[in-house]
């Protein structure tokens, strides 16, 4: 098993399209279902974040994609560079970071 984990930094008034692209039905995963070798994705909101009116207040998720392998997902990132690209500008307009916090395979 391989998983590669990103955090993002998203202001609150988008929470609501960020989870609609990065959840479950969302378009990352709808691109990833289409490779061998994908598993799942988990998208996390931190439940530590205050919850206020504030809609410049930042809140911090993580999503977990989980693949069968190394491999399969270098062999994803080959084959859908140009989606991926694509996504991750959608992605990119309703966050202010991202971070990739790693590529981890089990032991």
């Amino acid at each position: 098993m391989f998983a590669v984990i990103w955090e993002y930094d998203v202001p609150a008034r988008h929470e609501g399209a960020f989870a609609a692209l990065y959840g479950s039905q969302g378009e990352w995963v709808a691109l990833f279902r289409g490779f061998d070798g994908y598993v799942g994705t988990e998208l996390l909101r931190d439940s530590h974040e205050p919850v206020a009116n504030d809609p410049a207040r930042l809140i911090r998720f993580v999503t977990i994609d989980r693949w069968t392998s190394h491999a399969a997902y270098e062999a994803f990132l080959t084959a859908a560079e140009s989606r991926y690209a694509h996504i991750d500008a959608l992605g990119d307009t309703l966050t202010s970071a991202e971070r990739c916090l790693g590529r981890f395979s089990v032991q």
